[in-house]
């Protein structure tokens, strides 16, 4: 059994703006029911701890019409989070941040995430990430003093499909960024960079994220044994 960290964003709120966003519920729950049924665990974890914030977009009927991940989230679930702070990440084969804008928030500005995605990378594990989950990725840098990403395929939601008028209030353009220090292509629904790093397009490259990351779990317990 390996273990998983599962990084949400504890939320973002635009006052002036009348926006709140937060995590995306498909990008958790969907790898989080694959990862489980093959035998391993998924722990949560956000900067602030506790209950992070949902973006409730993620549960409508447009984004969730069977209300199969509103109903995982009523249950509870996913309400007690780790504090980043509280995380020892020498304990996760497996550091998987959840997509959501919140990430480009909290999540991208968190030197504490970066040193937990810099210890999992070193000790030879894998660095996973979905939608605008990748956003931290860009500014964790390594001993060079370059992004973990620097020269590599990756992939994130793509700038032509972001919900119109968004991009003007978003502190960034994801692709924008990504394509700054990586390789990036909106072509791929998963992209592995190397053999650590793994990257999902949108909510609905999830599960195939997942998948991947199974394959990948299942074939280093091979190799260790």
């Amino acid at each position: 059994m390996a273990k998983v960290l599962a990084v949400l964003s504890s939320g973002h709120k635009d006052t002036e703006n009348n926006y709140e966003t937060g995590w995306w519920a498909e990008e958790l729950f969907a790898p989080m029911e694959i990862l489980e049924n093959a035998g391993h665990q998924m722990d949560l974890a956000s900067p602030l701890g506790g209950k992070a914030t949902l973006d409730k977009v993620s549960i409508s009927e447009d984004y969730d019409p069977k209300g199969k991940y509103k109903k995982m989230y009523e249950s509870g679930i996913a309400d007690n989070t780790i504090a980043l702070s509280e995380v020892n990440a020498e304990d996760y084969d497996v550091v998987f941040i959840v997509g959501g804008h919140g990430a480009m928030y909290d999540l991208a500005e968190s030197e504490t995430l970066r040193d937990i995605i810099n210890t999992v990378y070193d000790n030879g594990n894998i660095v996973s990430a979905v939608c605008h989950g990748p956003a931290p990725l860009v500014w964790t840098t390594r001993p060079d003093g370059k992004s973990i990403i620097a020269g590599l395929e990756v992939t994130g939601y793509p700038e032509a499909v972001e919900p119109e008028g968004l991009p003007a209030i978003l502190p960034f353009s994801l692709e924008g960024k990504m394509s700054e220090v990586a390789n990036y292509t909106a072509e791929k629904k998963v992209v592995w960079g190397n053999d650590q790093l793994v990257t999902g397009r949108d909510p609905f490259s999830a599960e195939e994220l997942a998948e991947e990351l199974v394959k990948a779990l299942d074939k280093k317990s091979k190799q260790e044994n």
